[in-house]
């Protein structure tokens, strides 16, 4: 199972860094894959250590995305790192095995610590909208346009029946990314 997660970690200088990341969940092993370059695996590759923080604040996730990345956080309890102070559980891990790759290499990761923080009170359509719409984003030079407008038009019906404040919010900043995006390949 691929959960979407935010994964913070820190460097060797203790800065945190966090990127949205669908985590593979198999019983208590977590994979890893983030893409090269990625300051996700250079400061887990460096500290060997990395946090996934179950959110449903999508501001976060759109945020990352969209230069956005100063969010709160608070110091790990098992590790040097640090968690969201927003996220509702995370869990932090210890990395274990590597399997190198040139484009995307596998981090096998094992559980040391989980928290929950607060109850989760469920997803609306809008949610899944925006992190859908967030994935694309991340994917903008490598999916043909048509695609993506397609996609996009099909997730704005979820978001304009069910969006909150924050939802519209992580929306517009992931519109206003993507005509970014278009205007420069127009230039």
């Amino acid at each position: 199972m691929i959960q979407e997660t935010l994964i913070t970690t820190v460097n060797l200088q203790g800065d945190t860094h966090i990127a949205p990341m669908g985590v593979h969940v198999d019983k208590d092993q977590y994979l890893i894959l983030p893409f090269r370059p990625s300051t996700t695996l250079d400061n887990l590759l460096a500290t060997e250590t990395a946090v996934i923080n179950y959110c449903d604040d999508v501001r976060i996730f759109a945020g990352c995305l969209t230069g956005r990345r100063d969010w709160p956080v608070l110091p790990a309890r098992q590790i040097a790192g640090y968690y969201l102070a927003d996220t509702l559980a995370h869990t932090e891990l210890k990395l274990i095995r590597i399997e190198d790759d040139d484009t995307r290499p596998k981090l096998f990761c094992q559980a040391l610590h989980t928290v929950n923080h607060k109850p989760f009170q469920g997803f609306n359509r809008a949610q899944y909208s925006v992190l859908e719409a967030a994935i694309l984003i991340s994917r903008l030079d490598r999916l043909p346009w048509e695609k993506i407008q397609a996609e996009l038009d099909y997730l704005r019906i979820g978001l304009d029946k069910t969006a909150g404040d924050r939802e519209r919010e992580a929306w517009d900043w992931l519109m206003a990314a993507i005509e970014q995006h278009r205007q420069g390949a127009q230039v």
